[in-house]
């Protein structure tokens, strides 16, 4: 079993940073000849530290030791070269091994959390899959693009959501943001989407999906905090107030997109108001009449006449409709300034839904400088002519009545 492992290490593919290597060994060789060359009161010895440390910005734990190995045999060289191992090279020698073994101890903590954070983003990217599922290309005759950036670096999810379903004749779409970001909200977001794709083929209307949704956010919070609760003080701890559930919501905006006609209808849960590009590029900011809170304030009831009741706004062929949570608005560049979402749209008007998220996604990243404060999440939905079913129904039937 050795022997194989042996051959099986020793067939590893060949990998750039193999060709890295050359670079420590040529500083131990240049520094070794140079300081043989010096005069005898000059002492580069020391500098061959220099070699195993940038080793393991490219290599692995084995081939930093076999660096500083290296290293300690060409200080060896150096002392019987010049004049026979006396105390400064005794010393220089002894710290050169304990250095070396120290950096090859680092490099294989720093390969372990590597490998670590591989698994995390291998998590992250499954849970990814499980939970924010990537939204269909076309929808009836919607023309349909996604995009999720994450503030975290090693998650690829947080607590910014959406979802999409087709109910009979009608587009049905949720775009949500919870409260928080990375990790630790992806509990609530993946109740709030699991929810929404039970509900949404079981309630009529908006109104009363709204209400579903209400009623599985409110329940998962109360359990939430219950458990927090009973962790922290026992089962006799006062269970969580108004005031206290309070700072737990979830913005969200629904949609409902008729196949026929030429409107939408939407509730508006404390999220921002969409934008709607038509054509010529002019952009409509589709602010509520009647905005509802966030889901999660369960101390607010909902019915008929609350706020929040959904609403009938035009959405005509060739329309435009962004969705976006507060994460693309309230980026904020290195002066300051928030990025002006409405008034950089029009200029890509035409560019089609990637098109437009490929042109927001570059104009975004630049106006932070590289990195988001909070996560942000796209919906961009197209009404195109080619793609409505009844339209293209219409073309059909005097073709084959030609034919017959």
């Amino acid at each position: 079993m050795g022997v194989r492992r042996r051959l099986t290490d020793l067939m590893t593919p060949w990998q750039p940073g193999h060709a890295l290597v050359a670079i420590p060994v040529g500083l131990i060789v240049m520094i070794t000849v140079v300081d043989l060359l010096a005069p005898s009161h000059v002492h580069l010895g020391p500098l061959l530290v220099v070699a195993p440390a940038i080793t393991p910005s490219f290599a692995g734990p084995r081939t930093t030791g076999l660096i500083g190995a290296l290293a300690v045999a060409a200080q060896i060289l150096i002392a019987a070269l010049r004049g026979g191992f006396d105390v400064n090279h005794q010393v220089q020698i002894a710290a050169l091994t304990v250095l070396s073994l120290l950096i090859a101890a680092y490099a294989r903590e720093q390969r372990r959390r590597h490998h670590e954070l591989a698994r995390v983003r291998s998590v992250s990217e499954a849970t990814q899959r499980v939970v924010l599922r990537p939204l269909p290309h076309r929808l009836g005759p919607l023309r349909v693009a996604s995009l999720y950036l994450a503030a975290e670096d090693e998650a690829q999810i947080g607590g910014d959501l959406y979802a999409a379903t087709r109910v009979k004749e009608c587009t049905r779409l949720i775009i949500g943001d919870v409260r928080g970001k990375g990790l630790t909200s992806i509990s609530d977001a993946s109740v709030l989407m699991g929810a929404f794709r039970e509900a949404a083929h079981l309630t009529p209307g908006l109104l009363e999906l709204t209400d579903v949704l209400e009623r599985s956010v409110c329940r998962h919070l109360a359990e939430h905090i219950a458990t927090a609760n009973v962790e922290h003080g026992g089962a006799e701890q006062p269970q969580p107030g108004a005031e206290e559930l309070r700072e737990h919501f979830i913005t969200a905006l629904l949609l409902d997109i008729p196949d026929e006609g030429a409107v939408i209808v939407m509730a508006n849960c404390g999220h921002p108001p969409p934008l709607l590009l038509r054509d010529g590029g002019h952009v409509i900011t589709l602010h509520p009449a009647n905005p509802g809170p966030p889901l999660g304030m369960c101390e607010l009831p909902r019915s008929s006449g609350d706020p929040g009741t959904p609403e009938t706004m035009p959405f005509e062929d060739g329309d435009t409709l962004l969705l976006y949570t507060d994460g693309v608005v309230e980026a904020r560049a290195p002066d300051g300034s928030f990025y002006p979402l409405a008034q950089r749209i029009a200029q890509w008007y035409g560019s089609g839904p990637e098109g437009l998220l490929h042109h927001i996604r570059r104009d975004l990243l630049a106006h932070v400088g590289g990195r988001l404060g909070d996560d942000a999440a796209m919906v961009v939905i197209q009404r195109s002519p080619a793609l409505h079913p009844v339209q293209h129904l219409k073309r059909m039937v005097p073709s084959n009545a030609a034919q017959r």
